[in-house]
């Protein structure tokens, strides 16, 4: 991504928190790499001392926000609380996502928020379509606003004279467009001519009311970009419909969805006249945890750069503008304490302040939302599973519903002589196994029901119940217990146990189990021994997904 003066640690204020810098630097190396990245890599991409770099993951670890796997660091979910606070407290994805994924599916197109960043455009909510071609652009991707649609608008707009210097800046640094890691480079003479146009493409926006993109971000994708506006008549966002050079060409795009975009727009203004939610209650206690982990692990805790990611997650959906003082209170830390991290937030760009009070900038996107927002929910899983199996020592997997059946989506082996041999894609009769009984248990009655009269109920084993009557009744007993217990139905010699892992609203979505060899655990032992870490591990993956799925679309498989 672009440099800044803020990249400089030799121009950082005299009370910036150090550690804080290295810690958002390790972190947006490991972002700009994908999400994962070598220890080893990161010493050397950012110049730190290797003991420096292996204290900032091990506390990143204990936040949650990496997972450490050797000497490999991945971005974990938890990572997107910080990504989560600057959406809720921006209030767009929640008040006008639906507006934009009911556009989606009027118009069949992929539909786009965008917000202005400095010199560059950010994605805040993306309603995509499924189908071959389509758009893969992230929440929080950063992409140059002379190659995209929202960006003449917002040059007219909010730009100030700083921002069209860094714009020129960037365009003598970097012509080509390198520095930026959600789009292709452009070939240099077609980055010069994107530049040249930029101001023009302006101007024509302000005429028309809408800007166009015709494949500056790649050869085929053509976008068109509509204004929204604030009850003060700022511009709020832009709404940015992306289509295929195979479905419209930059002439007929404006003809086919402009007068739906605007009739949208209209009520999405007519939604930000609304008042606001609310203040949501921030999390208590943070800075009494970061105290209680720097006593329990010593030198590997480096308490000044929690506490100053922590002041990140004091904003939140009503929380936008802060005093300190609110700061202070809502992360329980001293004043001096946030006043130092909110300096060096300001600093590095993250937080902007007018007034003594201050706001989150969507730069804080950069902290490892785009790679996490791709995340499925077997990759939320899976190291989940994998700490289960450590524990009970046999195989766990995760599966959806799938028609009639249960379709594997993740699964982690225990090494045994003898095993339970399943791959993922494996499907199974759900009124037979395991997390089939879970997962029908969640669906609405009438569901239940009409799936109970379609499917084909047939002995698997000797012990296979296929009496409608009395596996509704099973049912409503794993709806009571919260969790199903299968013996030899499925498989003679195989016993399993499933519980529910389910979203934010509550809703069944996946089933989590465990499954032994009847020879190795009598169905007492699979209730005593098996349920509390099986139960403990769903509580693992649910607390990641609702993270996660904050204001991203989680695929279940």
């Amino acid at each position: 991504m672009p440099a800044t003066p803020a990249d400089d640690p030799t121009t950082a204020p005299a009370e910036a928190v150090g550690p804080l810098m290295r810690g958002i630097t390790v972190l947006r190396e490991i972002n700009d790499a994908g999400g994962r990245m070598s220890l080893s890599d990161v010493v050397r991409t950012t110049g730190l001392a290797r003991s420096t770099v292996d204290r900032v993951a091990a506390t990143l670890a204990r936040m949650g926000y990496l997972r450490l796997d050797g000497h490999e660091a991945r971005l974990a979910p938890q990572l997107m609380e910080l990504g989560n606070a600057y959406l809720a407290a921006l209030g767009l994805p929640q008040r006008l996502g639906p507006l934009a994924e009911r556009l989606a599916g009027e118009l069949d197109e992929s539909v786009s928020l965008a917000v202005p960043d400095g010199d560059c455009i950010r994605f805040v909510h993306q309603s995509t379509r499924r189908r071959a071609m389509s758009l893969t652009f992230r929440i929080g991707d950063l992409l140059p606003a002379e190659r995209t649609a929202p960006g003449p608008l917002f040059a007219v707009a909010c730009w100030t004279e700083e921002d069209w210097a860094a714009w020129r800046g960037r365009r003598a640094m970097a012509p080509e467009g390198r520095r930026f890691p959600a789009v292709p480079p452009r070939a240099e003479g077609t980055a010069a001519k994107d530049f040249e146009d930029f101001q023009e493409r302006a101007a024509q926006a302000t005429l028309d009311g809408y800007a166009l993109d015709d494949q500056r971000i790649e050869p085929g994708l053509i976008a068109l970009a509509v204004p929204v506006r604030d009850p003060q008549g700022e511009l709020a966002c832009a709404v940015s419909v992306v289509s295929h050079t195979s479905r419209h060409s930059a002439r007929s795009l404006p003809q086919a969805v402009l007068p739906r975009v605007r009739e949208t727009v209209a009520a999405m203004e007519h939604q930000l006249l609304r008042p606001e939610p609310p203040a949501a209650k921030p999390a208590k206690g943070l800075a009494h945890w970061t105290t209680a982990s720097k006593q329990e692990l010593g030198a590997e805790f480096v308490e000044s750069l929690a506490r100053g990611l922590t002041v990140i997650t004091a904003f939140g959906e009503g929380r936008t503008d802060l005093s300190l003082s609110t700061i202070a209170e809502a992360t329980g830390l001293a004043k001096a304490t946030a006043r130092r991290a909110l300096i060096t937030l300001e600093h590095l760009g993250y937080v902007t302040s007018r007034d003594r009070r201050f706001r989150l900038t969507p730069r804080v996107l950069d902290l490892g939302h785009p790679p996490l927002s791709r995340t499925t929910l077997p990759e939320i899983a899976v190291p989940h599973m994998a700490q289960l199996v450590g524990r009970v020592h046999d195989s766990a997997s995760l599966a959806v519903l799938d028609g009639d059946d249960i379709r594997y989506t993740a699964r982690v082996a225990t090494e045994r002589i003898m095993s339970v041999n399943i791959t993922v894609g494996t499907r199974f009769p759900a009124y037979a196994a395991s997390m089939g009984r879970v997962l029908l248990a969640g669906l609405p009655a009438d569901e239940r029901t009409a799936h109970l009269a379609r499917a084909d109920l047939r002995l698997l084993t000797p012990r296979t119940v296929t009496d409608p009557a009395r596996i509704s009744s099973l049912l409503d007993r794993v709806h009571h217990d919260g969790y199903a217990l299968v013996d030899e139905e499925l498989e003679e010699g195989l016993r399993s146990i499933a519980v529910p892992v389910r979203d934010r609203s509550g809703r069944t979505i996946a089933a989590l189990n465990v499954a032994v060899h009847s020879s190795r655990r009598t169905t007492a032992a699979c209730v005593t021994d098996i349920l509390p870490e099986l139960r403990a591990a769903a509580a693992h993956i649910e607390a990641d997904l609702h993270v996660a799925a904050r204001f991203t679309r989680i695929p279940e498989a």
